[in-house]
């Protein structure tokens, strides 16, 4: 498997952590793990219909947002050079102001513990909200079902990747969630590995495998735990929201992409 030197090293700044490398080549699966399911987004066009739907609207999602997500345009999803591109557009659609996508594998592929690794470069910009996160796929009730966030990070705040879960016990609307940050200083301009590897007995997430984040089973119950079901993958880009536009957005920013080179879930037995 075709490897690059690695100089990794980082310090600590308020609490948080500061990670810095030179940058992993993209590489092919690795042989010596089982993949389960993968997409390399080495086609042209839009992405491959039998591995990712779309969520469609401007409800806001619960968040706020304020693009228009978008479905089988190219404009706002498509492969190319490699990548699946993600891109926010500062345009009427639908009466709001951006449009965007959200491609999530609900209905296609949806598994219970595993590897799960998704190599990105991120958009920047005031008003920018990139995730890879997770849900189940029989949702009933958020947040008693279960939120794995392996990767935010919202414009205004450059650099700061967030990681995190939401339980019925532990989630932001009641100021208990569980989450940890990690400062990337080059995410926006190079590719990095966001990684989170699930198994029974708790998570943990890496970026270019620098562990900064584990939520460990210790609790034994569905309240702390419900991540004991099937889950499928979000990539998704949002503008503006409760977050993401808790400092406004800048409009001189756009159009701004989101590039993914590859989704991969490997067996982690």
């Amino acid at each position: 498997m075709k490897t690059k030197l690695q100089h990794i090293f980082q310090l600590v700044i308020g609490g948080t952590l500061v990670f810095s490398s030179l940058n992993c080549a993209s590489n092919k699966p690795d042989p010596n793990r089982k993949l389960i399911w993968n997409d390399e987004f080495n086609g042209k066009g839009l992405p491959d219909a039998t591995k990712w739907n779309y969520d469609v609207g401007s409800s806001g999602f619960g968040n706020n947002e304020a693009q228009f997500y978008t479905k089988n345009r190219l404009e706002n999803a498509r492969m190319e050079n490699g990548n699946l591109v993600i891109e926010a557009k500062k345009e009427n659609w639908e009466n709001s102001k951006y449009t965007s996508a959200r491609l999530l594998t609900k209905g296609k592929f949806a598994f219970q513990y595993g590897t799960v690794e998704v190599r990105a470069k991120l958009p920047k910009g005031r008003g920018t909200w990139p995730a890879i996160w997770m849900m189940s796929e029989n949702m009933k009730k958020w947040p008693d079902d279960g939120e794995l966030d392996i990767m935010e990070h919202v414009g205004y705040n450059q650099g700061y990747i967030h990681a995190s879960v939401h339980t019925k016990k532990y989630n932001h609307i009641i100021g208990s969630q569980k989450t940890d940050t990690l400062i990337v200083k080059d995410a926006s301009e190079k590719f990095h590995v966001y990684k989170a590897d699930w198994t029974p007995e708790k998570i943990d997430i890496y970026i270019d495998d620098q562990k900064f984040f584990t939520y460990e089973n210790k609790e034994k119950t569905n309240e702390a735990w419900p991540f004991n079901r099937p889950y499928f993958i979000i990539l998704n880009l949002a503008i503006g929201g409760t977050w993401g536009g808790k400092e406004g957005i800048d409009d001189t920013i756009f159009p701004q992409k989101y590039e993914i080179d590859y989704v991969r879930v490997y067996e982690n037995k």
